[in-house]
């Protein structure tokens, strides 16, 4: 695809990164029949390739507009498209870049930036977060509907392992999932010490920076990466060996960071360090396989979910679904395990009817094969999917323990 990007941007790393992207692009179409939006409206415009040539004609020097803001609501950014693409165009970066314009040019009605504003504020902030949904179980039968479905039930979380261990790893706890499902960070802790790794715990750490990238505050997004990488770095000098992120989507962003602050030249090469040793759970334990067994309460037979920024981010489709296998689980098959079920960070809740759409053809696709349990990786997908599921949804690893350690009291 030709270029000629307008003076505002031309020169910019952000330009000439966009200028690379758009020149990989060749138009032919293979990114349709995986884009869910596409899929679901049979819009152009609703398409990857629509919106690479919207978002090409803004840095162009055409004026942002409300059509193309829309078009921009309405990617759930999965990157399926990016699985798919002969050429390796990196659409994600593009939209995001395209987000960022638009959020600064195009004004939104009061109501929809007050309500993108509250998502900034609420979910990166893990004790408002915590403290808001607590007081939204205490009034649950008050709170209307579509925010009722989200209030999950509060479940009682496994003590933390105490031992010190020479080998030690970091792990990312996150903003929303230790109050919306407080299980699944201490057992991470757990199936770690059982393979004699301690998990150095990093409070100062929080948010990944995710919502507001995605929401076009890429400046707050960058100061969220630094405090986790200065929360973080003591302990990398000191020999952690990996950082482990149990949301598969706080994965993707994390692994991000070298890129997010290569330009930033005090923070540019601990960024990329970081990326590097931050792994998701299955690449963690992969290696330790024949010592993992299914935990005794767990369902042999399950259907899993494998997230968009599993799969299509951070390239690691299968490999979960594979070390299942292998542990002893029986996996049910599912159509269409590429296609997003319509979480996709703050999708829910700015999108939510084409998400309910996505999220029931995603459930009708788990349970076509009669599973007694979904698994996924991510705590949003997880979230969303359990709000309409008559079976129950599980981050898989509460499904797996390490051969003799004693089981969970979760």
């Amino acid at each position: 695809m030709q270029t000629q990007l307008a003076d505002f941007i031309r020169d910019t790393e952000a330009g000439q990164e966009a200028d690379a992207i758009l020149r990989k692009c060749t138009h032919c179409g293979f990114c349709l029949a995986n884009c869910p939006t596409y899929r679901l409206w049979g819009d152009e415009l609703d398409s990857p390739r629509g919106r690479i040539y919207q978002v090409k004609q803004v840095l162009e020097g055409a004026e942002p507009t409300e059509s193309l803001q829309t078009h921009l609501d309405r990617c759930l950014t999965c990157r399926a498209c990016e699985t798919t693409c002969p050429s390796g165009v990196e659409y994600g970066r593009l939209a995001d870049l395209g987000r960022e314009i638009v959020e600064r040019e195009v004004p939104r009605p009061v109501s929809t930036r007050a309500l993108r504003w509250a998502l900034r504020v609420v979910l990166p902030r893990r004790q408002l977060f915590s403290a808001l949904l607590g007081i939204g179980r205490t009034v649950r039968p008050l709170v209307p509907q579509p925010l009722r479905s989200k209030i999950r039930p509060r479940r009682t979380a496994p003590a933390w392992p105490q031992a010190t261990r020479e080998r030690t790893v970091l792990m990312l706890e996150g903003c929303v999932q230790p109050a919306l499902d407080p299980v699944i960070n201490p057992q991470t802790a757990r199936v770690a010490d059982g393979l004699g790794f301690q998990v150095i715990r990093t409070p100062e750490a929080g948010c990944c920076g995710a919502v507001n990238q995605h929401l076009g505050d890429v400046d707050t997004a960058k100061d969220q990466a630094r405090r986790n990488i200065d929360a973080w770095w003591p302990h990398v000098e000191a020999g952690a060996g990996a950082i482990i992120v149990n949301a598969s989507g706080c994965g993707a962003q994390v692994k991000d960071y070298g890129h997010l602050l290569a330009g930033d030249p005090d923070y540019a090469e601990r960024a990329e360090r970081v990326s590097t040793l931050a792994v998701d759970p299955v690449e963690f334990l992969e290696h330790w396989q024949a010592e993992l067994r299914p935990a005794a309460d767990a369902p042999r037979r399950i259907a899993f979910q494998s997230p968009c920024t599993l799969q299509h981010a951070q390239g690691l489709g299968g490999r979960v679904e594979a070390l299942l296998g292998a542990v002893g689980f029986e996996l049910t098959p599912v159509a269409d395990p590429h296609i997003c079920c319509g979480s996709a960070g703050t999708y829910s809740v700015l999108q939510p009817e084409t998400a309910k759409t996505l999220r029931q053809q995603k459930l009708d696709n788990l349970n076509a094969g009669a599973p007694e349990l979904i698994a996924t990786a991510n705590i949003g997908c997880l979230t969303h999917l359990d709000e309409a599921s008559d079976i129950p949804v599980r981050h898989w690893l509460e499904l797996v323990t390490v051969e003799g350690q004693p089981a969970t009291e979760a």
